[in-house]
């Protein structure tokens, strides 16, 4: 976890205590904001314009997407696709209009054979290196920018200044990468076009300069940025939300080594 010191702030966890705060924070915070994932996801693939005018769009906006997929589809669909996404699988929007994730497995192999896991993975690739660069450049320069505004006699903790330039930074490179992300989940669900037809129009994309070609024609340069609000959003929570629960399951393991003692 970034800004954390055993040392100094006295609980004095072990490696696998802290490792094992990292892991359930994690798990717990990917947990709480599904939600905003699978609205996002929705936002990426519609084709129509995220616009309460344009009349055949499904989706326009956070809340109302989220009342329509409850309506429709009930509060489990906030969590379809969590237990591939805990896993890091990379066939997360597809397996959102299967049953289960065994189901998504099974019919994706047999319809398209072994490839089809690998579908989105050139813009994955890369995103990779100018998304992680861009962090850590913005993440340091935000750290100078910190230090030059706050006066030496009211600079708050690091961990403060540690949270504030690390969301900054994921803000920043997230959105200039974003596209990349927007492809990705547009290439993965290809062949799945019938499963997809009630959420509005579909297309065929052959690779990855198909799919920008065919955006920039029929949605524009701001397509590419579709779902970027809960996108953002979901960064924003899940940075306070990894950092709340870290904090708590620390205080814990400390608890009870006092209750040992």
């Amino acid at each position: 976890m970034v800004g954390y010191d055993p040392k100094e702030d006295g609980r004095s966890n072990s490696k696998f205590e802290v490792a094992v705060a990292g892991s359930v924070s994690g798990l717990i915070t990917r947990a709480l904001i599904s939600p905003l994932d699978v609205i996002k996801i929705r936002f990426q693939l519609q084709i129509e314009r995220l616009s309460r005018s344009d009349p055949n769009a499904k989706y326009y906006g956070i809340l109302q997407a989220g009342r329509q997929i409850l309506q429709e589809e009930g509060p489990a669909a906030f969590w379809k696709g969590h237990i591939p996404a805990q896993l890091l699988s990379i066939g997360y929007g597809a397996v959102q209009v299967y049953k289960t994730l065994q189901d998504a497995v099974v019919t994706m192999y047999r319809t398209e054979g072994p490839l089809v896991f690998y579908k989105g993975l050139t813009p994955t690739l890369i995103a990779i290196f100018p998304y992680a660069g861009l962090q850590f450049s913005c993440y340091n320069s935000l750290k100078h920018v910190y230090e030059w505004v706050m006066p030496a006699n009211r600079k708050h903790s690091e961990n403060l200044k540690n949270l504030l330039c690390g969301c900054g930074a994921g803000v920043i490179s997230k959105t200039l990468t974003y596209p990349l992300d927007l492809f990705k989940k547009r290439l993965q669900v290809g062949g799945f076009e019938q499963a997809r037809a009630t959420f509005g129009q579909v297309r065929r994309y052959r690779g990855l300069l198909d799919c920008t070609k065919q955006m920039l024609q029929e949605e524009g340069a701001q397509g590419f940025f579709k779902g970027l609000s809960p996108s953002l959003l979901k960064a924003a929570l899940s940075t306070g939300l990894v950092f709340f629960w870290y904090e708590l399951v620390c205080n814990f393991f400390h608890c009870l080594k006092r209750t040992d003692s």
